[in-house]
């Protein structure tokens, strides 16, 4: 008989720029699968070089690690699998809640935090962020190359994207995402509510420095 109990546990974040009364600007940016974070941090390091003072990024990374092949060599983490599902949720959103306070504790009243998931992140993000929308939300979410989880609650959905500005990303040839799909993923998203910008690169599945800097020049609505 299976049985679960909890313990203490020991994540890692990583972090560009130092959070103060001057922090304008707080992005908490989720990796995909396979990836670290402190490899992931580097695509928004212009964002915190084109301002130094007002802007901070913070790239937690997913609790399960691995080797990407075999027994050695590059690691590789992931926000869940399909294995123990129920309480890997339960735990990437504890763990993700606590560090949303720690952070916002260091942080002007006034902060602007944009939550943005990449491939796998984008179901972590959103999934997250319906847990907690009944006391928090951010001033805007970006889902790249990725989707709003079909399995929440629309309740909890519905709380969390009325009205919140989304940018749904995709580069336009993304071996995942055809043409049709992100059509689809962008209308079931204005259907929940929300206000939705909707923007294309030229490129796979990958992020867009360009596109993140004009994401980073116009913040949160």
């Amino acid at each position: 008989m299976e049985h679960h109990f909890s313990v203490v546990r020991t994540a890692r974040y990583q972090q560009l720029g130092s959070l103060s009364p001057t922090t304008r600007q707080l992005w908490l940016v989720l990796h995909g699968y396979g990836q670290l974070a402190e490899y992931f941090i580097r695509h928004f390091a212009p964002l915190h070089a084109a301002d130094p003072v007002g802007t901070v990024v913070v790239a937690p990374e997913g609790l399960s690690r691995f080797y990407l092949a075999g027994t050695a060599g590059r690691v590789g983490a992931s926000w869940m699998t399909r294995a123990d599902r129920l309480a890997e949720l339960e735990d990437q959103a504890s763990y993700l809640t606590a560090l949303r306070h720690h952070l916002l504790a260091q942080c002007p009243a006034q902060v602007q935090v944009t939550v943005l998931g990449f491939s796998q992140g984008t179901a972590t993000a959103s999934r997250w962020l319906s847990r907690e929308a009944a006391s928090w939300r951010p001033h805007r979410l970006v889902l790249w190359a990725g989707d709003f989880s079909a399995d929440i609650d629309p309740i909890a959905a519905g709380r969390l994207l009325t009205a919140l500005p989304v940018a749904l990303v995709c580069g336009d040839q993304d071996e995942y995402i055809e043409n049709n799909i992100f059509s689809q993923q962008a209308a079931t998203l204005r259907q929940l509510g929300t206000d939705l910008e909707t923007y294309r690169f030229a490129g796979g599945h990958t992020l867009h420095g360009a596109l993140l800097q004009q994401l980073h020049a116009t913040g949160p609505s």
